[in-house]
């Protein structure tokens, strides 16, 4: 269960890893000032694509499911992320942004009936203290406007998290096409507020595609089949708390690619990312753990009495006495009563055949129960003739 539930986390936790890098992206392969225009070629693309490949397009409810989902984890989200960027220094909107954990936490609790635990709260807190020491600077200040905008984004975000565990995925259709359709239909959000806002840049070179073409093929199509994935297998929180490795990475790849300088208290803030999010992948194991425990007892373990579970305590193809309760109670491992021998058979002889359906209890006031029947249909065996045993045989 561990292994699993941290293969689990190491393959979701490359979708934020991803996202971490688009900022190096945007900045070194895009057109300038055109952040909707990244946003839309970075959702819409992928999503036609896998909406074409899948062959299938929502039907019934989910058409207003898929709506829902597609503006809280793509359209919306995205606007609202590049208001705060214009309004905010970059440090201070990944800040505001990084409270989306306790967005996830108050909605679980709301949607999900799952109960907020003390190690929630404090991985929540730790990782919010760690983007604030990564990403802050003296530069840092705030903006009505920013502030709203990023909040809203982070609603945005722990929405369609905690909504897409709720919903889980239509029965038959596979994980690309679940992304697909949101990515398709939140990029169709965003489209009409783009040509609006923007417009289209005069010219496009080589550079530009080849930034586009990765934005959507491994930032938005790749990412976000890995990011649904680990929605569908992970608890919410544990989900959204993996989401701090996306600042994590920016200020790694800044350092490397960018010459972009790195401070002890940004090693700090490292340090506390990594600690809340291994805090929450140790803490959802042990949880899970726990939870199979509580379903069944694992094969091979004992019973109270000593004996292995699932085991009537009887040597196999022994004679059961009559009266006699088994492991699992009266019932014998065909699901009947222990048959006592046939009344007038003479000591010794085998038990008679136990009747393939139990016998029902005997009327309230009755001194003498019915005897058991011999074999299911026929009639008591007080009412059939003498049986022949194998010693009255010739």
């Amino acid at each position: 269960m561990k292994q699993r539930v941290g293969l689990d986390s190491a393959l979701t936790v490359l979708a934020p890893v991803v996202w971490g890098s688009t900022y190096l992206v945007t900045t070194q392969l895009l057109p300038p000032d055109r952040p909707l225009l990244a946003a839309a070629v970075r959702a819409l693309p992928g999503g036609l694509i896998l909406t074409l490949a899948g062959r299938r397009l929502p039907q019934g409810h989910w058409w207003w499911r898929i709506l829902v989902l597609g503006a809280l984890n793509i359209g919306v989200f995205f606007y609202l992320l590049f208001v705060a960027a214009y309004h905010l220094p970059g440090g201070v909107a990944a800040l505001v942004g990084s409270v989306q954990p306790v967005f996830v936490l108050l909605l679980s609790a709301l949607l999900l009936r799952t109960a907020i635990r003390g190690w929630q709260v404090w991985a929540c807190v730790l990782g919010t203290a760690g983007v604030g020491m990564l990403v802050l600077g003296p530069e840092a200040g705030l903006d009505t406007v920013g502030v709203v905008a990023g909040l809203g984004g982070a609603v945005c975000m722990a929405s369609g998290i905690v909504l897409t565990k709720h919903w889980g995925r239509p029965p038959g259709v596979g994980l690309l096409t679940f992304t697909g359709w949101q990515l398709a239909a939140g990029g169709l959000l965003i489209a009409p507020v783009t040509l609006l806002g923007e417009g289209l840049p005069d010219r496009v070179t080589w550079t530009n595609l080849a930034g586009f073409a990765y934005l959507s093929l491994v930032g938005a199509l790749l990412a976000y089949a890995v990011w649904f994935r680990g929605i569908e297998r992970l608890p919410a929180l544990t989900v959204s708390l993996l989401g701090f490795a996306s600042p994590l990475a920016a200020t790694i790849l800044g350092f490397l690619f960018l010459r972009e300088g790195l401070t002890l208290v940004q090693g700090a803030g490292a340090v506390a990312v990594v600690t809340a999010v291994l805090l929450a992948q140790r803490s959802t194991a042990r949880e899970a753990r726990v939870a199979q425990g509580a379903a069944g007892t694992p094969p091979g373990s004992t019973g109270a009495a000593g004996t292995p579970a699932g085991s009537t305590g009887v040597r196999p193809g022994a004679p059961v006495a009559a009266g006699t309760p088994t492991a699992a109670g009266t019932p014998t491992a065909a699901g009947t009563a222990a048959a006592a021998p046939a009344p007038g058979s003479p000591a010794g002889s085998p038990p008679a055949t136990a009747p393939a359906h139990p016998v029902p209890p005997p009327e309230a006031g009755s001194v003498h129960p019915a005897p058991p029947t011999t074999e299911a249909g026929t009639r008591p065996a007080a009412h059939s003739p003498r049986q022949t045993t194998e010693g009255e045989q010739p």
